[in-house]
């Protein structure tokens, strides 16, 4: 594999690691709506600001999220707006299997 490959691929990777963690993956859902400030964030996803601070920081770094400072607080909105699709393929293919499983489970039994 050249350089310029395995660096498309270590890029890759970073944003599913980004992804890889439940309060960032809320985050983004949130931002997903709108732009939010890290107060706010803090609020949603229940931890400290330091925290979530951290979360923000793994996924501006892979380029998921992009910030903005406005006076004394920072506030965040979606730059990899091709997540939400991904999103949704996800979801679909969850609820897929939901069905699937439940198929499974209660074939051959009458209602």
């Amino acid at each position: 594999m050249d350089a310029k490959t395995l660096a498309l691929y270590e890029a890759r990777a970073q944003v599913f690691k980004a992804l890889g963690h439940p309060s960032r993956l809320l985050i983004v859902d949130e931002l997903m709506q709108s732009e939010r400030c890290v107060c706010d964030l803090t609020a949603i996803v229940g931890s400290d600001m330091s925290t979530v601070s951290k979360h923000l920081s793994v996924l501006k770094a892979a380029g998921v999220v992009q910030d903005e400072r406005r006076g004394a607080q920072i506030w965040y909105r979606l730059r990899m707006k091709c997540v939400t699709k991904f999103f949704s393929c996800v979801e679909s293919e969850l609820q897929k299997q939901a069905r699937e499983q439940w198929d499974l489970v209660h074939a051959g039994t009458t209602p």
